[in-house]
């Protein structure tokens, strides 16, 4: 350019917004005119700023950023209608909507989407807006910013399957949350959770004193502030004291053989029987052992030409499948408690 030095400086990203590149290609052909390029700049920059204000960027992937409106309350005439007048009032852009009547008990559920920038005020504000209705009608209610990444801690023994897929995910930008550390009975699996640069800590368990293991377990987990944590194959069963402080929190997965097949080598029971489907299944901790809200489930079909090594394979990979997609559901406010079940939506 004739006496002109331009520098653009954006956050880099590599899935660009349309707009941007076409900016820029506009600046390269119009360089002989520096008012009009100083003036293209000047939009493409601003055009950047605003995808950064209202969107979610990680990596290569650009989200839209929305707020999730979860809501369970006794049935009634009038509850979407309202919640939509609320939104369409405020110009809110509602992009995704669930609803779902239980008949047999007369709760309703809702789950809504709304673009966060089609709002003129943050969260803080709708919260205390939409306080009014939740009133009104007895609602169970939450309101989460998708921007904001919910804090994961993942919990693993000497299995690795689960824990290197979901690691995986999270790398790979998959699952949309922060993962602060890992926390295992065994040392086993330190270098593989440290090569993600995520810190790794042992907590070994003395059979004796087991109450010991868990009060640090307790310990990491308030001290990363976690939000969920994820029982990723981690064979310790968790002490009534913290299933109830950490309810609808916990998530963790096991093979679908119970209550048939109970104990050790699952498996091998399994094949003794001659069993034909094998499968996994997804579900919040409670007090009662492996009989909590189920949020996932999944089966894959064998024969007997499958041994137990092959019946091994297919069931971690159908543990990994669905452990996978029960997180990924409650991360992005998907499931909502009914009872002892769930609602998913």
């Amino acid at each position: 350019m004739s006496g002109l030095a331009v520098k653009l400086s954006v956050p880099s990203m590599m899935g660009s917004p349309r707009r941007f590149p076409a900016a820029l290609n506009i600046i390269c052909r119009c360089a002989a005119n520096e008012q009009l390029v100083l003036l293209l700049v000047r939009f493409a920059l601003t055009t950047v700023q605003d995808i950064f204000k209202h969107s979610v960027v990680t990596g290569r992937i650009l989200m839209e950023r929305v707020y999730r409106l979860t809501i369970s309350c006794p049935d009634r005439v009038g509850i979407v209608a309202r919640v939509g007048q609320f939104f369409s009032g405020l110009g809110g852009w509602i992009v995704e909507a669930n609803h779902y009547s239980d008949a047999a008990t007369g709760r309703f559920f809702m789950r809504h989407c709304i673009r966060a920038e089609s709002l003129p005020f943050e969260i803080d504000e709708l919260r205390r807006r939409f306080a009014e209705i939740a009133t009104e009608f007895g609602m169970d209610w939450h309101i989460n910013d998708s921007g904001s990444a919910k804090k994961v801690i993942l919990m693993a023994s000497k299995g690795s399957h689960c824990l290197v897929d979901l690691l995986h995910r999270w790398h790979s930008q998959e699952l949309m949350c922060d993962i602060p550390c890992v926390i295992s009975n065994h040392d086993t699996l330190r270098s593989l959770v440290e090569w993600h640069g995520i810190p790794f800590f042992h907590v070994p368990v003395d059979k004796d004193n087991k109450a010991e293991h868990f009060r640090r377990v307790n310990a990491i987990v308030e001290e990363h502030k976690a939000d969920t944590i994820v029982l990723a194959r981690y064979m310790q069963i968790l002490p009534p004291e913290l299933c109830a402080r950490y309810i609808g929190q916990v998530i963790n997965i096991h093979h679908s053989f119970l209550p048939s097949f109970v104990g050790a080598r699952p498996y091998h029971q399994a094949a003794d029987r001659g069993v034909k489907l094998i499968g996994a299944t997804c579900h919040y901790v409670t007090q009662e052992l492996d009989a909590g809200p189920i949020i996932d489930q999944d089966v894959i079909r064998i024969s007997h030409n499958d041994t137990v090594d092959d019946m091994v394979r297919l069931g971690k990979d159908v543990e990994k499948m669905v452990l996978a997609r029960g997180v990924r559901s409650h991360l992005e406010d998907r499931v909502l408690l009914h009872g002892n079940k769930t609602i998913v939506f």
